[in-house]
């Protein structure tokens, strides 16, 4: 009895590690995905031709950047970054080192996403405040990203539940999380059981994220 109640003990304390490892990766990359990809996306957009600060030759190279980025599948992406990610965090295995290519897939998509919402923003809310003398920085920050928040919020969301599925990929390299544990345990011991958990749980962050996402993007949408 003692021993069933310890294996449990043991067996809990590791879905647990696991859960906080994956939010853990998920969190640090949506924070580069924030810091990096919404300005990314933001002079993407508005070095367009027409647009407020027209410049094609670095709009043809930002949107190259997010292209390219987002062309790459990130099992790839993984493999060929590791002597980058050791350069970075001194190792390729661990949590820390697989933060660094989930980084780097997930600001070029939220780039792109960031890119999109703007261009949804109306022309005729962006010339309304040209005419008063708004500058490019105030149009940014006082038309555009509040007009575009909602759908970047959105977006946002959409990158954390890509990177909660990335993140279960990143253990197949030893990433940990939950993708390590259903690879070392679940796969490579035959233990169903772990296997399930670890979808079960994967399931109920994304629906979780999803609905967190919904309600804060609805308390910024003001239609």
């Amino acid at each position: 009895m003692f021993d069933l109640v310890s294996r449990l003990s043991q067996y809990n304390n590791l879905m647990w590690s696991g859960s906080l490892e994956t939010l853990y990766m998920v969190a640090m990359s949506l924070f580069f995905a924030i810091v990096l990809g919404i300005p990314l996306g933001v002079l993407t957009t508005i070095t367009r031709s027409g647009h407020i600060l027209p410049n094609k030759y670095l709009n043809f190279i930002l949107d190259g950047i997010i292209n390219i980025g987002r062309s790459i599948p990130f099992i790839i992406l993984m493999v060929a970054v590791i002597p980058f990610t050791r350069m970075v965090v001194g190792t390729s295995i661990g949590t820390n080192a697989a933060v660094v290519p989930l980084s780097l897939a997930a600001i070029p998509f939220m780039g792109r996403v960031t890119d999109n919402a703007i261009l949804e923003v109306d022309n005729g809310v962006i010339e309304s405040a040209q005419s008063m003398g708004a500058s490019p920085s105030q149009l940014v920050f006082k038309v555009l990203l509040p007009e575009s928040l909602p759908a970047i919020i959105l977006g946002l969301t959409l990158t954390a539940i890509s990177l909660v599925s990335y993140s279960a990929m990143a253990g197949a390299i030893g990433g940990g999380g939950l993708g390590d544990i259903a690879i070392r345990y679940g796969y490579q011991r035959f233990q169903l059981l772990i296997m399930l958990e670890t979808i079960v749980i994967l399931v109920v962050m994304v629906q979780v994220i999803q609905r967190i996402g919904n309600l804060i993007a609805d308390s910024f949408d003001h239609r």
